[in-house]
């Protein structure tokens, strides 16, 4: 029998947090469960012991409380398997009527917060864990990180800074330190996070039930998405179990199809482009001149 691997899970009060600290846990792993509110998983506290559940007061936005939740987990655990980087929410409203600190507090959760948890995260696998051991890094995205929705502009540019950067990230790490990095991005699932979008009031030049934002919130209203967040938490424990990582994990039909309609749309860029570039090549090449591949 495989021995318990340690997990360490940001945003652990709902959605997929809340869903994944359950399920690791009852499959006899120890979790390390970080949220700014530790009284809302008082309910896993008083089922599971010190050495299998830690709960930790974490805001993501402060560097203090990261490095303290990896210094804790060093201290009760001495060692660490995989980060389920989770913490983040949705903000709804156009781009042009968001308020500069809405959209920089969403980008200090969902970007700065993810990026800073993954690079403690590294650090803990290559200088704390056993030599090799490495660890998995499980980076919660979205389709909106290849696919932007009407209201959700500055969502989708933090899912994109998010994907971008695990994307470096993954590259730049050696095959050595053996940690991978999976970029997470499911489609519309229903759980608590999804039903509690911010939503902040429409810009009054778009208040007209034919403009696509106008479509896309009355749509929002009520909605009940088909995906199963019980599901999706038990799928992506079966990968991490299974031992092949891969670098991205779209999740759900939905997120599937949007991501072919991506590549389509890409591959007719290119197609439609492409005579642009065939000329733009300087005359003077020399030897040593650098070509990106």
């Amino acid at each position: 029998m495989a021995s318990p691997k340690v997990w360490f899970i940001t945003g652990t009060s709902s959605g997929f947090g809340r869903s994944m600290t359950e399920y690791a846990l009852s499959q006899g792993n120890i979790v390390v469960a970080t949220l700014r509110k530790p009284q809302v998983l008082s309910d896993l506290a008083a089922r599971y012991s010190a050495d299998k559940l830690l709960v930790l007061k974490v805001d993501v936005t402060k560097q203090e409380d990261i490095d303290e939740a990896f210094v804790r987990t060093r201290s009760a655990f001495g060692r660490l398997d995989v980060v389920f980087n989770n913490a983040g929410y949705a903000l709804l409203m156009e781009i042009e009527g968001t308020p500069d600190d809405r959209a920089r507090e969403l980008f200090e959760t969902n970007f700065w917060g993810a990026a800073n948890v993954s690079r403690a995260a590294v650090n803990f696998f290559r200088e704390v864990n056993e030599p090799g051991k490495g660890g998995i890094i499980l980076q919660v995205s979205s389709v909106g990180g290849f696919h932007a929705l009407p209201g959700f502009g500055y969502y989708a540019a933090s899912k994109h800074a998010l994907d971008g950067f695990s994307d470096g990230l993954a590259k730049e790490l050696p095959a050595s330190w053996n940690i991978n990095i999976c970029i997470i991005e499911p489609g519309a699932f229903h759980t608590n996070g999804s039903r509690g979008v911010m939503v902040l009031p429409q810009h009054l030049a778009y208040i007209n039930e034919s403009f696509p934002t106008s479509r896309f919130r009355q749509m929002m209203e009520g909605a009940v998405f088909e995906g199963d967040p019980e599901k999706f938490t038990r799928t992506v424990y079966t990968v991490v179990q299974g031992g092949k990582i891969p670098k991205r994990l779209p999740m759900g039909l939905d997120a599937l199809k949007m991501l072919n309609l991506r590549i389509e749309n890409l591959k007719a860029t290119v197609d439609e482009t492409k005579e642009w570039s065939v000329d733009l090549k300087r005359l003077d090449l020399g030897v040593g001149l650098l070509k990106i591949a």
